[in-house]
Order: structure tokens, then sequence, then C-alpha cells
């Protein structure tokens, strides 16, 4: 099945350049709760969790700490269960992450650090303590769960196709999206007017690779709060959904 790590994945593709507004658009204790279907099927939760900024190890800077969280229902954990988390730690003005984190306990099994030294502009990844090779960092690269935050600052008037730089420790690229249109969404936390944004998946691993006609679309919310409240994407297998339906603050 689909999982909601994927609108991580994607997102890197999303980020805009050198405009974004203050940071006025997330809180500490936000939570936002997520229904996944896939296909006919609700297939499990998301949550995306906004923690109290903490200050990096070794005396190092105080920096923001988010957390994603994902798990399968139970009927989808007798073929494929999935409990991840993923934590990130990005700098106070979100221009470059410090510590990405990511376990899953489910069938699949991983324990990845991503560590990045900008004074060195390098990453390095570790999965359950093995290391590969440090990878070459460009100037403002953030994480991927980091953008998701940094794309709420975003100012979406000026822009027509947004870039910006990521990684996950593995590889260093340069994404790029659609802004499409603006348009009302019917969601069960309610009804939100959003823009909606077209990533560009050549770069995605995964499902998406294996299908050229793989298509995914987001929803962000066309207010201050700038919160994603829905993705949607369909490949060869089939179609995936995550609906927005509580929000906590």
């Amino acid at each position: 099945m689909y999982r909601f790590c994927f609108i991580v994945a994607v997102l890197l593709f999303i980020i805009p350049g050198q405009t974004w507004a203050a940071l006025t658009a997330f809180q500490v204790g936000e939570k936002l709760t997520y229904r996944i279907r896939w296909s006919f099927i609700v297939a499990g939760e998301a949550t995306l969790e906004v923690e109290q900024p903490e200050a990096m190890a070794g005396g190092g800077e105080l920096a923001n700490h988010f957390v994603m969280t994902v798990k399968t229902s139970p009927f989808v954990d007798l073929f494929y269960k999935v409990r991840d988390r993923i934590e990130s730690y990005a700098s106070q003005d979100l221009e470059q992450s410090l510590l990405y984190i990511k376990k899953q306990t489910g069938k699949s099994k991983r324990d990845v650090v991503v560590t990045f030294d900008w004074h060195k502009k390098q990453a390095q990844y570790s999965n359950f303590g093995q290391t590969k090779a440090p990878i070459s960092l460009m100037p403002g690269t953030i994480d991927p769960l980091t953008a998701i935050y940094f794309i709420r600052q975003s100012d979406f008037n000026n822009e027509g196709i947004i870039k910006r730089p990521v990684t996950d420790g593995k590889r260093n690229n340069i994404g790029k999206a659609r802004i499409l249109r603006r348009e009302e969404v019917h969601l069960p936390a309610g009804t939100f007017m959003a823009i909606v944004i077209e990533p560009d998946l050549a770069h995605v691993r995964g499902v998406f690779e294996k299908d050229k006609n793989a298509r995914m679309l987001l929803w962000i919310t066309d207010d201050e709060r700038r919160q994603l409240v829905k993705v949607e994407s369909k490949v060869r297998v089939g179609s995936f959904v995550a609906e927005l339906v509580s929000v906590q603050k």
C-alpha cells in the first residue's frame, strides 16, 4: 500500500526559493491528524506535530523540532504493518536542517540518522549505525520533513515554478513544482480555500518511479495558517488520498 511517508518524499520537490512570510504559519503544540485512504480502503492515520524548540547537542543553536508519525489500520496491519516516526531539527529561520531521524518498526525496519555539518557543507547518512559516505550540501538545503513547514511560510502570489534543495542524506536535489490554482476543498476537518500544487515526480523514488504517468496534487490552505490539508496521488496500482480530520493547537 501507499504510505503517508510519500508526502514527505514528494514535498521536497515543492519548496520555493527566496520569498517567504514571517514565521507565523505554525506554533508550538500544533498537531495535524490525517486519515489515509488507499482506493476505497481506510489504510491508516498520520500526524504532523510542532514540538518545543531544543538546543542541539554540544551546546549548539536552538532548533525547531518537528515530528511525523504514520501507522496503518488494524486491517492493513494483517498485510503490511507500518509504524513510522520521523523527526527533524532545523534552524530557527528554517533555512537549513541540522538533524534528521527516521525510525520504522513495522514490517520494514529502519533506524536512520542524517547529520548535517555546515562547516564542511556535508550530510552523513547512517542506518542502524552503518554509515554511508558523506554527500555535499547545497546552500539552504533542508530535509523532507522540514520542507513541509518551510513551504508553509511561502508567498505563493509571486511564484509560478518553485524550487528548493532538499536531501534525505543520500542525494541532494533541486526540486520543482507548479502552482496550479486556488479552489474550495471539503474535508472531514471542514471546508477550506486551498492552493493546489503539483510536484515534479521525476526524481522521486519508490512506487512513483515505476509509472511515467504518476501524478500527485497537494492542497495547502490559502490563509495565514498554510496548513497541508489534502494529498492525492494516482499511479498504476491505485490511488492514495490523505485528508485532514482534526487540528490541535
